[in-house]
């Protein structure tokens, strides 16, 4: 299995709506969490299970919150690029796929 290696900003987002979910009921922010977790160890188990949505980048969806892992796999790791909520507008992300 490859190791993963966040984006800082990835990381920091991941925290925020973690924080955010936290501040609306106890424990949400926990399982926003594990719901990330287990997604990105499925994307470590098998980096090609999600489609694809722009050439090498792909988007893996959480089972229960309205957030994806777009993320992409390098001959050594696999690198997410952001934890983002599924209706932010994804031009935001063209500075960290370059």
């Amino acid at each position: 299995m490859k190791t993963v290696r966040f984006h800082s900003d990835a990381e920091s987002e991941m925290i925020e709506a973690a924080e955010w979910y936290e501040s609306k009921q106890n424990d949400l922010g926990k399982r926003f969490l594990e719901s990330v977790r287990s997604l990105i160890h499925q994307i470590q188990i098998n980096p090609a299970i999600y489609k694809t949505v722009h050439k090498d980048i792909r988007l893996g969806k959480t089972l229960i919150f309205p957030y994806g892992v777009i993320y992409r796999e390098t001959n050594d790791f696999i690198e997410v690029i952001a934890v983002m909520h599924l209706k932010r507008k994804p031009g935001y992300l063209k500075s960290r796929t370059v």
